[in-house]
């Protein structure tokens, strides 16, 4: 399942977000709470399911 940013980021579990640390793999739940969409910063309760 990928999750999207209204700003139009997907997040992708397979792919990660190794430019931030995030190894590909990372499931959604195992995100830091802090983490925050690389494109405009918006946390995670802002992001929807696809």
């Amino acid at each position: 399942m990928k999750y999207l940013c209204p700003c139009g980021y997907e997040y992708d579990p397979a792919v990660g977000d190794p430019d931030n640390g995030i190894a590909p793999g990372t499931a959604w739940e195992d995100l830091p709470e802090d983490w925050v969409c690389p494109v405009c910063g918006l946390g995670k309760d802002a992001f929807e399911k696809e």
